[in-house]
């Protein structure tokens, strides 16, 4: 399978918008994308992440439960009064979309370690029951350092890959702050602008291989082909 975790260092980092703009870098090439989003709270404006994610890439994307309120999913889904589906369903989506689709990325909710189901499981186990890579979402100014190092060192620890890093929403005029913290994020994958997600989707779709570059066979050939 080709399947990628899209996690982030924080919520409102930009995950939706980098999720979008790998299928489209994907599709670019050709090759055939699916987005997953297992929990998806908050539908304020009626729309959920699924549903910027079609627009804008223009790839199939589903969703496991969507929920109204902007909170963490548990909590969400108890005010609700809604059952979240468990990892195994999850586990199960992403799979049969594997099967069907050259890649399947995979959007969390919130960080890395927010529970997406009633049992505690988060992001972290549906990448490690997924055998799936990660990219992460992260921030481009003071404190994004230390955020993406914690992240990573999460990951590191579960024995999941990091296929690379993505700023979620780069400045039209960076402070040396935000020049000095893109220096030091390692590996980076790209950046996407500020307000990219507000351009017309055959703008986007055009400009998305020029903020993010993958290798070939996608963000996660490189550690897919690592040992251990």
């Amino acid at each position: 399978m080709s399947v990628l975790v899209v996690t982030g260092t924080d919520t409102g980092v930009g995950k939706t918008i980098v999720t979008a703009a790998l299928a489209a870098v994907l599709a670019a090439r050709g090759e055939t994308v699916a987005v997953v989003k297992p929990a998806q709270a908050g539908t304020e404006d009626g729309r959920g992440d699924v549903d910027v994610v079609r627009a804008l890439a223009g790839v199939t994307a589903v969703e496991g439960v969507r929920l109204p309120y902007p909170m963490a999913p548990v909590a969400a889904a108890r005010r609700a009064g809604t059952a979240l589906p468990d990892l195994a369903a999850h586990t199960a989506c992403a799979t049969e979309l594997a099967g069907r689709h050259d890649h399947v990325l995979v959007e969390g909710a919130g960080g890395l370690l927010v529970e997406l189901d009633g049992h505690g499981r988060t992001l972290a186990d549906l990448a490690t029951a997924l055998a799936a890579p990660a990219v992460v979402v992260c921030r481009s100014g003071l404190g994004t350092l230390n955020h993406t190092a914690l992240t990573v060192e999460a990951l590191q620890r579960r024995r999941i890959p990091v296929a690379g890093l993505v700023i979620g929403a780069w400045p039209d005029t960076p402070s040396e702050v935000e020049l000095s913290n893109r220096a030091a994020l390692e590996p980076l994958l790209g950046a996407v602008p500020a307000g990219a997600g507000g351009l017309d989707p055959a703008r986007f779709r055009a400009e998305a291989p020029r903020w993010i570059r993958l290798p070939v066979g996608g963000p996660g050939a490189a550690t897919r082909r690592a040992p251990g």
